[in-house]
């Protein structure tokens, strides 16, 4: 089997294309907006623990891949615009106003949930943003690492604090570009399969099988982890090779949540039909 030890490599960030209206996609929960009891959002704001200046932390981030989008601040006001309008909004404390994610850049943080912590003084946007996040065209806020800032004399900011599942999409796409761009690049794994796709399937179908004979053997736990890390690898292999996210993968998925898989299944077969 392969192995993923050399497929993790820190990567610079560069631009993805939006492929599509994300705001479509949005499952129930996303996107019907219920009718909000009034005297329950005031309980909820009341119990919010709001600093001296009537402000707390508010964060954003990706319901999808788990990316922490940017950090401001809300008030009563701004919190309560977040749940009624299923827009990420703020308070500018430079401003003295309240402001919504996107209203000049049309880079929305569409809302599909919001949590408070356990102390109930931060707050958390859960959301599908339409674009970068940050002013500068990032995907996120947070590009600058701290580690490489320490241990490089010329920090070039420019990674991104990506997931695992984002960490490892980038280096398949890192490995893809460098087949164009070079001709003498190192000998890898990856770039082997995206360059052979009857290889690529054979082992997606090797490590499936070899994933459903951890339940049939009854085998450790960990050896199931571990082969379902193989199959999820070629699987984003073949992503790659299609031109497909693993972003979109798990929009679909959460497309999903709001409805039985029996009557998913049964919807796809009329679809074809």
């Amino acid at each position: 089997m392969a192995t993923l030890s050399n497929c993790f490599q820190p990567l610079k960030f560069s631009p993805k294309r939006h492929r599509f209206n994300s705001t479509s996609l949005f499952t129930r929960r996303c996107s019907v907006s219920a009718t909000i009891n009034q005297s329950k959002l005031d309980i909820l704001l009341d119990s919010v623990k709001w600093d001296d200046k009537g402000l707390a932390v508010a964060i954003a981030q990706h319901v999808d891949t788990g990316a922490v989008l940017m950090q401001g601040f809300a008030n009563r006001d701004a919190l309560a615009s977040t749940i009624s309008s299923k827009k990420a909004t703020f308070y500018s404390r430079s401003r003295s106003k309240l402001w919504t994610k996107g209203e000049t850049s049309m880079n929305y943080i569409n809302i599909c949930d919001v949590f408070l912590d356990c102390d109930k003084d931060s707050i958390l946007y859960l959301g599908k943003p339409d674009g970068p996040s940050c002013h500068t065209g990032s995907e996120t806020c947070y590009y600058t690492s701290v580690f490489d800032s320490l241990h490089s004399s010329q920090a070039e900011g420019s990674k991104l604090a990506m997931t695992t599942l984002q960490s490892l999409e980038a280096t398949i796409l890192q490995r893809k570009a460098e087949i164009s761009e070079s001709s003498t690049a190192k000998p890898s794994w990856t770039r082997r399969l995206l360059l052979d796709n009857k290889l690529l399937c054979s082992k997606i179908r090797e490590e499936a099988d070899e994933l459903c004979r951890t339940l049939e053997d009854s085998e450790e736990a960990p050896q199931t982890a571990s082969e379902m890390a193989d199959v999820l690898y070629h699987a984003m292999v073949l992503l790659s090779v299609r031109g497909v996210t693993m972003e979109e993968v798990l929009t679909v998925l959460r497309k999903r949540f709001s409805r039985s898989g029996i009557e998913e299944k049964r919807s796809r077969k009329l679809e074809g039909s």
